[in-house]
């Protein structure tokens, strides 16, 4: 039977982390884009239990819990803006929000 080492982990967190760049970068809808900040952060997640298994500590548990609380409060902060602006503007590309000006 294989055996799945932390290498393998820390590879999977490395794509997911690529592909949420990717994502942000390329991407003009900022539902997308914060799904894609979202997957990255998952990706962070994986990395820290993945190295906290290796190391044999629950530190990296500790720090996903954190990162978990950041990431709801994020959440709720950002989709109540968003939903703010696409009820105001009907659309939700940034390329049109990069023109509000005060």
């Amino acid at each position: 039977m294989p055996v799945v080492t932390p290498g393998w982990y820390m590879t999977l967190a490395a794509v997911l982390f690529v592909l949420g760049m990717t994502g942000v970068l390329i991407r003009r809808n900022a539902l997308v884009m914060f799904m894609c900040v979202e997957l990255m952060l998952n990706a962070v997640n994986l990395t820290f239990v993945a190295a906290g298994r290796a190391a044999g500590v629950l530190d990296g548990q500790v720090a996903v819990f954190f990162v978990l609380v950041v990431a709801a409060a994020e959440v709720v902060v950002g989709l109540a803006i968003i939903v703010a602006i696409f009820r105001r503007r009907e659309t939700a590309s940034v390329d049109e929000l990069a023109a509000l000006r005060g």
